[in-house]
């Protein structure tokens, strides 16, 4: 969980910094976990991403996800 959360989140900065934003411009995420048991492990991670005035977050856990992952990420974030 912690390896593929971090990959996720260095993912998504490198999107959002070629698009000319970032992860501090995130105003809002949507983490899909597919096990709820993971959160502590996730968060460990998403906190060291977001440390300072974190997005607002909704966490939910669902049945599968695109090719068996364990955690996507969306975001919206200011350009």
């Amino acid at each position: 969980m912690a390896a593929q959360t971090e990959r996720t989140l260095k993912n998504l900065s490198a999107i959002l910094t070629a698009a000319g934003s970032g992860l501090k411009n995130v105003v809002r995420t949507t983490v899909f976990l597919k096990n709820m048991g993971d959160f502590a492990a996730m968060n460990e991670v998403y906190g060291r991403f977001f440390s300072v005035a974190p997005p607002a977050r909704s966490t939910v856990e669902v049945a599968r996800l695109p090719k068996d992952v364990l955690v996507e990420i969306d975001v919206i974030a200011l350009a």
